[in-house]
């Protein structure tokens, strides 16, 4: 039986994490515009792996499933990267939670479903979600196990509550880490773990944006001012994400990474603490 690998957004981070830990399986690369999943196809494809490609929108239960079928028409699922998702700079707030909330827990649910014994899945995140004060017990346990159809209905996420598309990309992300934890109770019974991890400013396109958007200066100071006084690369999540994903992280599962140089330590407490 062949083992399949899923990678869920074909970007930079997507890409490093599959050349982790995609050799000798099959490689499934999805994403929303066929362009970007034949661009990162070749590259893959270029350097040995065997790879075919797929569209899928995250935020469209029909079109997750789809690619579900398509990935246990060729094997098992041993392996899930879901690094889809869009920006503050790039997206509406009801776009950014149907995308980056919704669909998360969408794409945990449908493949959830399907996971093989042993497997593994790592979702990208991000810093953004530890910027948040503290949520109440209630508000974790309503991100971590409303089902998926009710989410967008919670209280927290509606309009006269989130403003601006970068609280509605905070709230997300934070509600990704309180899911995954749910998802690994239920992933467990099958054998396999889920994990996060929340990457701090990584230079790849997305970033690029920001750095060129109305936030720049923000990150620009984010960057400056960290203790690792420097933005990551998508090779250092890669890093991460093979350990959670292989047999050196079999222990560890429902948890979240936070790999960002030190931003949300000096947002906390040091020089990056709002005045």
């Amino acid at each position: 039986m062949t083992n399949v690998i899923v990678v869920i957004g074909a970007g930079s981070i997507g890409q490093a994490i599959a050349r982790r830990v995609s050799a000798g399986k099959h490689l499934v690369i999805a994403n929303l515009r066929q362009d970007h999943a034949d661009a990162a196809a070749k590259i893959l494809s270029d350097a040995g792996f065997d790879v075919s490609t797929a569209i899928v929108d995250v935020s469209s239960r029909a079109s997750v499933h789809a690619l579900v079928e398509k990935a246990t028409s060729l094997g098992e699922i041993t392996g899930v990267i879901h690094a889809a998702g869009v920006s503050p700079s790039q997206a509406s707030p009801e776009t950014i939670l149907k995308v980056d909330l919704y669909g998360t827990a969408l794409v945990l649910e449908e493949f959830g479903n399907v996971i093989a014994p042993g497997g593994s899945c790592v979702v990208i995140s991000s810093q953004s979600g530890h910027r948040l004060p503290p949520l109440t017990v209630e508000q974790n346990k309503a991100l971590a196990t409303t089902p998926v159809e009710e989410l967008l209905k919670l209280p927290m996420v509606q309009p006269d509550q989130v403003a601006d598309p970068l609280h509605a990309y905070q709230i997300a992300k934070r509600g990704n880490s309180p899911r995954v934890m749910a998802e690994a109770v239920r992933w467990g019974k099958r054998g396999a773990r889920v994990n996060t991890i929340s990457p701090g400013i990584i230079i790849t396109p997305l970033a690029n944006d920001e750095l060129t958007g109305p936030r720049a200066a923000g990150y620009r100071r984010m960057i400056d001012l960290c203790p690792a006084r420097r933005a990551g690369t998508p090779d250092e999540v890669g890093n991460v994400a093979a350990l959670l994903m292989g047999p050196d992280g079999a222990f560890i599962t429902g948890s979240d990474f936070l790999m960002d140089g030190g931003v949300t330590a000096a947002y906390w407490f040091g020089e990056l603490a709002p005045k």
